[in-house]
């Protein structure tokens, strides 16, 4: 008989026992096919939600005066709009920075009260990792209106704004968000710079640095020595409370899947081992008789890794389906802003049949070395 179809009699006579084993394997496949794809959509739907925090990094004209930025809310210096196209070109500033979005900020006299009219270009992002922009898209001769400004005007969607001769259509009056933003007029860049006679000009670069390192780890100081190099004349400043957070729950995230694989993975090399040695304990008479019989160790180790192997391949293959059907019933449940998003990833079923068998293996390779030493004389003797 051949070693194939003496295991495949071995699992039909033991049908129990491998099916216990096959269990386990398959248990071990789904939650780490579950568990991987619903950490992607996790990965995803952190990344999405720590974004939406908002722009955590500001990037002013080097001459700016910080006591009146942080008294005002803007930059009393201008730099060129160019600059940004200058930063985006840089070689590897989307390893540091991302979603880089230039504006404009002015105090502007509004129904005798003051007004911020901010100006906003479309968001500049790394074309490589086709990263979705931040912002809401304001069109060209349109302005969003801060909730107490549209109080003040009297003005609702669809009225017209005249703004230093420019005749602008009032597309939405924001909700009432409670804090400053209230008394901002959005505009286009472009509209914001005919308005306040700075035409080609900024004040402002916002940003989300892509470091995701905490206060205590000095990202600041790793972002101005980049900006240094690449824009000279600019300097950066964060949010360190916001980007804390975010560094913070992306850490966690990584913290989490570096712990439960190993975990899951011994529990399941465990499970296989343990069933291997039972095998072993119950075979001896049999090894005893096929060693007797002139088969070598090799035959008999072929006959215990050659089984752990099959199961290794069937548990790949049915751990993966009842993973994948898991993840696509529950993730869209768990990530619903992301939720479009999980789909079966293919590729885990690739590293599911490659390293289950050699797992499977691996395990039962102990057991198996314990089985090629025993002495067939003292196997049948006690037997």
């Amino acid at each position: 008989m051949t070693a194939l179809s003496l295991i495949s009699s071995e699992l039909i006579h033991r049908k129990v026992q491998a099916l216990l084993m096959l269990a386990g394997l398959v248990a071990v496949v789904a939650l780490m096919t579950a568990y991987l794809t619903t950490e992607l959509a996790a990965e995803r739907e952190t990344k999405r939600i720590t974004r939406d925090l908002g722009f955590n990094l500001r990037i002013l004209p080097r001459e700016t005066d910080m006591d009146l930025y942080w008294f005002q809310g803007f930059s009393n210096q201008t730099m060129p709009e160019g600059l940004i196209d200058k930063l985006a070109r840089s070689e590897g500033v989307f390893m540091t920075y991302n979603h880089l979005m230039a504006s404009l900020r002015q105090s502007i006299t509004l129904a005798e009260g003051q007004a911020i009219l901010v100006g906003v270009a479309p968001t500049v992002t790394s074309a490589d990792k086709q990263k979705r922009p931040m912002g809401f898209t304001i069109d060209e001769g349109t302005v969003h209106l801060g909730h107490q400004i549209g109080l003040r005007l009297g003005l609702k969607a669809g009225d017209r704004l005249d703004l230093g001769g420019q005749s602008l259509e009032v597309a939405k009056v924001m909700v009432e968000y409670g804090n400053q933003e209230d008394v901002y007029l959005y505009t286009t860049l472009k509209d914001a710079q005919v308005i306040t006679g700075l035409e080609g000009q900024i004040n402002e670069i916002k940003a989300i640095d892509c470091l995701c390192l905490t206060a205590d780890q000095d990202p600041v100081s790793i972002l101005r020595r980049e900006l240094e190099q690449r824009l000279p004349e600019a300097k950066v400043i964060q949010d360190r409370v916001q980007a804390d957070a975010r560094a913070r729950q992306r850490q966690m995230v990584e913290r989490k899947f570096s712990f439960l694989s190993p975990v899951l993975m011994i529990a399941g090399a465990i499970w296989v081992a343990v069933f291997a040695m039972l095998n072993v304990r119950e075979r001896r008479s049999e090894i005893g008789i096929w060693r007797a019989l002139g088969k070598g160790g090799g035959f008999v180790a072929v006959l215990f890794l050659g089984k752990a192997l099959l199961l290794g391949w069937l548990g790949a293959l049915i751990g993966f389906a009842l993973g994948n059907a898991l993840a696509l019933s529950v993730g869209p449940d768990i990530f619903q802003i992301t939720a479009k998003a999980i789909r079966t990833e293919w590729s885990y079923l690739g590293w599911a049949m490659v390293w289950t068998p050699m797992l499977s293996a691996a395990s039962a390779f102990i057991p198996a070395m314990l089985a090629v030493s025993q002495d067939p004389a003292q196997s049948l003797r006690e037997s």
